[in-house]
């Protein structure tokens, strides 16, 4: 039998020279390409936040290079990325050694990057950009939820503030009627009356109360006021000032908003405090993102539109989006900005089903005679014009809706399909948005507008997916929008160097082999030259 000869694995083997970490990682290593990015960022926003004196820091490029990629491989604890650069060869390497520890790397994430954190995003989209990743002419724009670091059970709602603040007053009011009638005679309760005229009133009836005999129940109505009602009050007012425009927030989070998330456990719609994040994408890298307090997506795309040309000094002239977004206020946006909208309604899909189009009693279907200003019912009879109403959402937009009216639909024998209100059928339109409407149906329906509903599932969609499933990226760390902000950042960066090492990667490849293929067909004609020489 021969013999068996194993390796040498001498633990305590002497080197003449240590080896290096940097001959241990391929030139496409994501590693490599994070490092050559964030060298080329400039940082002198990040390092004007230092003041300078005392110890030695760590330098701000070598804390984010440590950070992006903590983030590309899922790991957002700054407790596990301090055991990386401790355990990790790549932490090691980025980091040359340097082993901060988890509260520096969490004072670095959450307090030196807060007000520059934003022009280091765009810089690496500038990157891209001039590398041909991106062009920045279209963006592809969704919403997801991402819940808060604050716990679910921590919620504040309006309603409850507002209806317990108001019964509060009112039994102030009740109980300290008599005492109101010891200041003046003339002075009536009033449900009005801020917490403000309630400490001064409460002031002067004590100093009165100690020069007069007040009886017992009278006295302590004054100090049950004093003590416990008006700092309720005043508790109740800080709760509305932190609502601001919002329905709910929660008391470990205020910034955060009680939103119903996909994600539940319990598979029942769970409200849960958390942060709609907005993305626009190209090539599936993310171009912009912006954190919003709003549920829903309808109100944030003209700020998420300003957020991006504000970014870069420059729009896109391209927007595509799903149905969400899909608005009078927005298409006006779009259209008065001259961008090219390829952006869904509510009803777009369901307009392409027979079904819709052979309902004649829709509103949509029946005849407008734009001249005499009515339409016709599937019957033959005339809605006329009645009014026109103004109406204004809930964020100030204001939109004209006509209204028309049949005349008699008493006895009409389709009466139950066309309407089943008790009187004539009444509808409501708006003119703006049907024209808006016909305009993007004709867009959304073109050849280019079909491609680009095609790549638009595939664009952030896939960006999400990438983000939440595979990368776990469930719920934030950080507390505020300010720290919210700077987390999906963090993780928006490394899912961009992510995707930018995997198509270098591609691209080198692909040039090996042509460079392989060129030299295969030289070497070839070589031979065969040689051969016709020989031959002859």
């Amino acid at each position: 039998m021969a013999k068996i000869a194993f390796k040498s694995d001498n633990q305590g083997q002497i080197q003449l020279l240590p080896p290096s970490l940097d001959d241990l990682f391929p030139a496409s290593h994501p590693v490599r390409v994070l490092n050559s990015i964030v060298d080329r960022l400039d940082v002198s926003q990040v390092l004007a936040s230092y003041k300078g004196g005392g110890n030695s820091c760590f330098h701000p490029r070598m804390m984010l290079k440590v950070l992006i990629y903590a983030y590309l491989n899922n790991i957002y604890s700054s407790r596990k990325i301090e055991r990386q650069l401790q355990e990790h060869l790549h932490y090691m390497w980025l980091s040359g050694g340097a082993r901060p520890d988890f509260r520096t790397i969490n004072y670095f994430r959450g307090k030196r990057l807060k007000d520059s954190f934003d022009g280091i995003f765009t810089q690496v989209v500038e990157l891209l950009h001039s590398e041909g990743f991106v062009s920045l002419e279209v963006q592809y724009i969704d919403g997801t939820k991402i819940e808060s670091a604050s716990n679910k059970y921590t919620f504040v709602w309006r309603g409850s503030i507002e209806t317990y603040d108001t019964r509060l007053r009112e039994k102030i009011l009740s109980e300290a009627e008599q005492v109101l009638e010891m200041e003046s005679r003339e002075t009536q309760p009033d449900e009005k009356l801020s917490v403000e005229e309630f400490q001064a009133r409460t002031a002067r009836i004590q100093k009165k109360m100690n020069s007069t005999e007040v009886p017992k129940k009278i006295k302590k109505a004054v100090e049950k006021t004093e003590k416990e009602s008006i700092p309720k009050i005043l508790e109740y007012e800080r709760a509305l000032d932190i609502l601001g425009e919002r329905n709910s927030y929660s008391k470990t989070d205020t910034d955060a908003t009680f939103m119903r998330m996909k994600e539940d456990a319990m598979k029942n719609g769970q409200l849960k405090p958390g942060y709609n994040i907005q993305i626009a994408t190209e090539n599936q890298f993310i171009t912009n993102y912006a954190v919003y307090q709003r549920p829903t997506d309808t109100l944030t795309l003209i700020p998420f539109l300003e957020s991006f040309e504000k970014r870069y000094g420059r729009q896109s002239s391209v927007v595509v989006a799903d149905s969400g977004y899909g608005s009078e206020q927005n298409y006006g946006y779009l259209f008065g900005h001259n961008l090219i909208p390829y952006v869904k309604y509510n009803m777009f899909h369901q307009e392409q089903k027979r079904k819709y189009k052979k309902n004649a009693f829709l509103v949509q279907n029946l005849f407008y005679n734009p001249k005499g200003n009515y339409y016709v019912c599937p019957m033959g009879q005339h809605l006329s014009f009645i009014r026109e109403e103004e109406r204004k959402s809930d964020a100030g937009y204001s939109s004209r809706v006509s209204v028309y009216r049949a005349v008699k639909c008493a006895g009409c024998p389709v009466r139950g399909l066309c309407n089943k209100a008790m009187g004539n059928r009444k509808i409501e339109v708006s003119h703006t948005l049907s024209r808006y409407k016909e305009k993007v149906r004709k867009l959304l329906n073109s050849e280019e507008g079909i491609f680009h509903r095609k790549k638009r599932s595939i664009e952030p969609e896939a960006v999400f997916a990438n983000i939440k499933e595979a990368g776990k990226f469930r719920r934030f760390r950080l507390r505020g929008i300010t720290g919210v902000c700077i987390e999906f950042g963090l993780k928006a960066i490394a899912h961009n160097i992510s995707k930018m090492a995997a198509r270098r990667a591609v691209r080198h490849l692909g040039e090996a082999k042509s460079l392989k293929k060129t030299h295969y067909w030289r070497r070839t004609i070589q031979i065969n030259d040689e051969r016709k020489k020989k031959a002859a």
